[in-house]
């Protein structure tokens, strides 16, 4: 198993950001990379947050968590984004033009290793470059991460997922995010799942290399069998078609890990339309408004929240305290990022695993 150490999950000190009314958007620009918004203030700092998609609700709100920490501290903000989940191009593009309009920093959740050469560029350049949500590999391309612990977040939906077993057959279906390509956010999340779960792990950042059958230990312990793992693009479609793919190599599946939300949605459709919903255990992590009211409602049995707009505001405040005082923030002790806090979210507690119900969880969505 896995032995990498994490904190303990805490809502303590997580504070959400209070958002403030937004600007206006201008309209995109012609190649689509970017779409750019002043801040009211002076605008003598400016800093370029680029995005994976905005077809993802997570994201959209770590644009609003921008946009106001923007607002309040007088930020020239620049907004960009892929054009789906996995477009480094557009990414690369964004990375150039903030480079090119001297911005002072840039918060980015990467798409890929693509990035990377763009990111050192920007840092060679002198902008500061902040990761948010998906560490960067390595680690030490950005100058530092605001991130989930996303091993922790895999962990908790993993030990709460062998607690409802109680010791039944876990037959298993992974629904991750790439497959053509290795982000840590998405092998973190994975691997975090099985260890949660007692299941020994190969390369811990390497998805489905694991052995196929064998014994679970967490929880009270019992058989698993892994049915695969199949990519999603961290869609609901993507879910959907995964979950039909995996149910036609065994319908007997009972356990479903999903990437996030929409993924588990899009699986949710695929169970119900085969019949089959009832008694899966489907989990999954985000924690988003509509996460939670499906954890509410029973589609989701658990997931594991994290805090965009959190990160998203302490990123600009950290660039602006760089600019203006030359401090820079510092990662979290025992990590190599700064860890923005996770809760378990669910309705259905279990022994030894600390969770918040989804009342609580859907006052501070993605706060």
């Amino acid at each position: 198993m896995n032995t990498r150490k994490s904190p303990i999950a805490r809502l303590a000190g997580l504070g959400t950001i209070a958002l403030v009314a937004s600007v206006g958007l201008a309209a995109c620009s012609s190649g689509g990379a970017s779409t750019s918004t002043d801040s009211a203030g002076s605008g003598d700092v400016g800093v370029t947050l680029i995005v994976k998609t905005t077809t993802n609700p997570f994201f959209v709100a770590m644009e609003d968590g921008a946009k106001a920490a923007a607002d309040k501290a007088g930020v020239k903000l620049t907004l960009a984004a892929g054009k789906e989940d996995g477009d480094e191009d557009t990414q690369i593009k964004a990375i150039e033009d903030a480079i090119a309009r001297g911005d002072q920093g840039i918060l980015i959740t990467p798409n890929g290793n693509g990035v990377n050469d763009a990111i050192k560029k920007a840092r060679d350049a002198g902008l500061y470059v902040i990761a948010l949500d998906t560490p960067p590999d390595p680690a030490d391309t950005v100058d530092i991460t605001f991130a989930t612990d996303n091993f922790l977040a895999g962990q908790l939906i993993g030990q709460w997922t062998a607690v409802q077993l109680d010791g039944k057959k876990a037959t298993i279906a992974m629904l991750d995010l790439f497959d053509d390509k290795i982000v840590s956010v998405d092998y973190n999340r994975d691997q975090g799942f099985l260890d949660g779960l007692g299941i020994d792990t190969a390369n811990a950042e390497l998805n489905g290399d694991e052995a196929p059958t064998g014994k679970y230990t967490g929880g009270a312990g019992g058989d698993y069998e892994i049915v695969g793992n199949e990519a999603t693009q961290g869609a609901e479609d993507g879910g959907l078609s995964a979950m039909e793919t995996l149910l036609s190599k065994n319908p007997n599946i009972n356990v479903v890990y999903t990437i996030n939300e929409p993924a588990a949605y899009g699986a949710y459709q695929a169970l119900q339309s085969a019949g089959k919903e009832a008694g899966v255990l489907i989990v999954s992590i985000d924690g988003g408004c509509a996460g939670v009211k499906q954890v509410a409602d029973g589609v989701i049995g658990a997931t594991s929240q994290q805090y965009p707009v959190k990160m998203a505001g302490l990123g600009v405040d950290a660039i602006v305290d760089l600019v203006k005082n030359g401090t820079k923030p510092s990662v979290s002790d025992g990590l190599d990022f700064y860890n923005t806090g996770v809760a378990l979210v669910t309705d259905k507690p279990a022994a030894g695993v600390d969770s918040i119900t989804t009342d609580e969880g859907s006052d501070i969505c993605w706060g």
